[in-house]
């Protein structure tokens, strides 16, 4: 796989049912680098498989299709060249699509009433005289902000306290403008209507203490207005909500209010009741999340079960929960990852990728999974793609490390990268990694590894490294590039190190603190803790959550604190607009590597944030793999064996292979 070979990925997305379940839309994303920009269309799928996959729209930027309840119309996003998403709806039996609304913040989370009459929705509500609401008010000489909340910002969205999200009601059937349903100094997400319509559930931070913490609850308002209910009793975290029926809503939330390293649990309330929630999956075992799948998170209620999606050992599988609690079922499962699904008329419509697929519709009506789609042939045509290769090992101290190696096409030895994850309370697993795969195919092996502070191995290894990160996590990465390295064809004498933000830190803390890495790259990464706590959107609360408050400690668990150590050569990647990790955590790095005379060097992207890698410009993201395939080709591309001679930034070979 080459750089070039990014636009032909296809990213499937947000699938969608009718109500007799024959027929299935898909959001489907690509890179255009011609426009320099994404494209997203919507496709439609006979789940029979009688007809071949057809498209719908043609964008420019089209997601979260959704059909409504009676199969009349089909709701989605379409952001224009302002990049603003807005509310349409596209008739099923034929015609053009029409625009809903004009918010100049754009609209998220769109569900349908049951009457198919109806839409809820959510959008920023700008303050007047931010954001374009007044033409003669440029952003240079908007009014100062007036700050009194811990929480006021947040990466890739920018300024919050002035553009609060709030839920609206949209009647198709008027013509009117919306109706804004609720208001204040507060944040509302994920709007879901009550089966008989007259409700609307949706999540939000309206309890006293919500700027100092990162607690949310379920509330119901009436869907024709009025004052809304809370129904949750400010103990959680709450990412999501369904509706069982009138009286009683389901959630996807934390298992405590401290959520670093926390499973996310099941759990259900009455609508007017006490307040109380009552957990319907355990804590240890089961982490109700999909991470990073691009889809929102399924909560399927039917037959007294609720159908959800759960990570387990680098996998996302499939699995009922019974409204009394009880064990998950699991339904579907293996070495793949299941990013969306629905279900109809007994029909489930799923998004399942796997090592070489970035994911596929498929579909069961009872008779087994059929792929419906081949939206992958395009990259698999022009690209090998390798084969994630299943590692296992203990720690010295007996405890489980599990990951992965790639290996590129051909004989070694191969020098190596050994790649960590973000998070830290995040996954590698069994889905195309677009990174490993142009890695392995310019001639490097990448190790990929869930250590202890991962999710997907149970709570306890989630919350490890809590109080003491750099030291387990760093023991299970070393000794599962030390069982890679057992490969013969694995060169141990050109290793690098490689990550992203948790990924970044442990690079720089491994570069600083061993002396077996030829060559380093630090990107978006978090290196000092005292100036992340006020700089960083997360910082206030991270920070005391997984190094506690004591300054030392904090120096203690600080790359910076060892950055001395660091004598292997170091590219430092950051963003300029990065508000997750900031940029000064790179400029404080880069400079004291420069002042000790390391090689170093720094790379900045404008414009960008904290998601640079996966959703960042397209002109950047080449740019960037052009950066790391140059800096790794300098400093481990000494590569001759067995009469060949291969350039690891291309790949190519001026002998056998």
């Amino acid at each position: 796989m080459q750089i070039t070979d990014l636009t032909r990925i296809r990213q499937l997305s947000d699938p969608t049912l009718t109500p007799d379940g024959k027929q299935a839309a898909v959001a489907v994303t690509r890179i255009d680098l011609d426009e320099d920009d994404y494209r997203g269309d919507l496709w439609i799928v006979a789940t029979d498989g009688s007809t071949p996959p057809r498209q719908l729209t043609h964008g420019p930027k089209d997601s979260q299709p959704r059909f409504s309840p009676d199969g009349k119309w089909l709701a989605f996003l379409r952001a224009a060249k302002d990049g603003k998403p807005q509310l349409h709806v596209l008739p099923t039996a034929g015609g053009e699509a029409r625009s809903l609304t004009d918010h100049p913040l754009g609209v998220t989370a769109a569900a349908w009433a049951p009457d198919s009459r109806r839409l809820a929705y959510v959008a920023g509500v700008p303050e007047p005289g931010r954001y374009g609401t007044d033409e003669n008010v440029t952003p240079a000489n908007e009014p100062p902000r007036h700050i009194t909340s811990r929480k006021y910002r947040t990466d890739d969205i920018g300024f919050t306290i002035d553009r609060r999200p709030h839920v609206f009601v949209l009647d198709l059937e008027h013509e009117g403008a919306p109706r804004q349903l609720t208001d204040g100094d507060v944040d509302d997400a994920v709007p879901v209507w009550s089966p008989d319509g007259r409700w609307i559930a949706f999540t939000s931070a309206r309890h006293p203490g919500r700027h100092d913490d990162v607690i949310t609850d379920v509330y119901v308002a009436a869907a024709d207005g009025g004052e809304p209910r809370k129904v949750t009793d400010s103990t959680l975290t709450i990412s999501q909500v369904e509706f069982v029926d009138a009286q009683r809503v389901v959630f996807l939330a934390d298992s405590e209010p401290d959520v670093v390293g926390r499973n996310v649990r099941l759990w259900t309330a009455d609508v007017s009741g006490d307040g109380r929630s009552r957990p319907l999956t355990e804590r240890e075992t089961w982490h109700l999340d999909s991470y990073g799948s691009g889809s929102r998170h399924p909560l399927l209620v039917a037959d007294g079960t609720v159908t959800t999606l759960n990570q387990r050992r680098g996998a996302i599988e499939m699995v009922r929960v019974g409204l009394d609690g009880g064990k998950p079922e699991v339904l579907r499962g293996g070495q793949r990852q299941i990013l969306g699904a629905d279900h109809a008329a007994g029909v489930t419509a799923m998004i399942i990728g796997d090592a070489t697929s970035a994911g596929e519709l498929v579909v069961d009506d009872g008779g087994g999974e059929r792929v419906l789609t081949e939206f992958g042939a395009e990259l698999t045509k022009h690209a090998d793609l390798h084969p994630l290769l299943e590692l296992e090992t203990a720690a010295p101290d007996g405890y489980p490390v599990h990951g992965w190696l790639v290996k590129p096409a051909g004989r070694g030895p191969f020098p190596v990268l050994l790649s960590i994850h973000g998070g830290p309370f995040a996954q590698y697993g069994w889905n195309l990694f677009d990174e490993a795969q142009i890695y392995a195919g310019a001639g490097y092996a990448v190790v990929l590894g869930n250590p202890r502070g991962a999710s997907g191995y149970g709570e306890a290894h989630g919350r490890a490294i809590v109080g003491d990160m750099g030291n387990l996590d760093r023991t299970d990465l070393l000794t599962l590039l030390d069982h890679a390295l057992a490969e013969p064809d694995l060169d141990g004498d050109r290793v690098g190190v490689m990550g992203g933000s948790y990924g970044g830190f442990m690079t720089t803390w491994l570069a600083g603190t061993q002396d077996r890495f030829r060559a380093a790259i630090s990107e978006r990464s978090v290196n000092v803790w005292d100036s992340f706590v006020g700089s960083s959107d997360i910082g206030w609360f991270f920070v005391d959550n997984y190094c506690g408050t004591d300054p030392e400690r904090q120096r203690q668990q600080s790359p910076l604190t060892y950055a001395d150590g660091i004598r292997s050569p170091m590219l430092i990647i950051h963003s300029e607009e990065d508000w997750r990790c900031p940029v000064e955590q790179a400029q404080r790095l880069f400079e004291r590597l420069q002042r000790n005379g390391v090689e170093s060097e720094l790379l900045l992207f404008p414009g960008e944030g904290h998601e640079l890698s996966r959703s960042g410009l397209p002109s950047h993201r080449v740019a960037r793999f052009e950066a790391i395939l140059q800096w790794w080709a300098r400093h481990l591309g000494d590569h001759h064996s067995d009469g060949a001679s291969e350039n690891p930034s291309t790949g190519s070979s001026t002998g056998s292979t």
